[in-house]
């Protein structure tokens, strides 16, 4: 019983270190692009406000908004993206933290 345990352990590490590995890339890679986005936003509007095309309050007002609307939507994106583990787990038949808690228990 002990090795079973010891063997179901080391399997349920593995899969959340690939599973972690995975969420950060993507993460990251939604946050690089982010950072980008944000950059070249902020150097148009410092360009059109050097230009005296759009005004300083406009420009801060502008900026706060998206920085909102992108506070949002990563909300959103998370929430999709839990959603959509949830349904590929389920889909997977893969076992959930309380079931395996519930295997846990049993094995002992």
């Amino acid at each position: 019983m002990e090795k079973k345990h010891y063997i179901l352990t080391k399997y349920l590490d593995n899969i959340k270190q690939k599973g972690h590995k995975m969420l950060d890339k993507l993460l990251f890679t939604g946050l690089g692009a982010a950072t980008i986005l944000k950059e070249k936003v902020e150097s148009e509007i410092k360009t059109l406000e050097e230009k005296g095309k759009i005004k300083t309050d406009d420009a801060k007002s502008f900026l706060e908004s998206i920085e909102k609307k992108g506070k949002e939507e990563d909300q959103r994106v998370k929430e999709e993206i839990k959603k959509l583990l949830k349904e590929t787990i389920d889909e997977l038949g893969l076992a959930t933290k309380a079931d395996l808690e519930k295997l846990k228990q049993e094995l002992k």
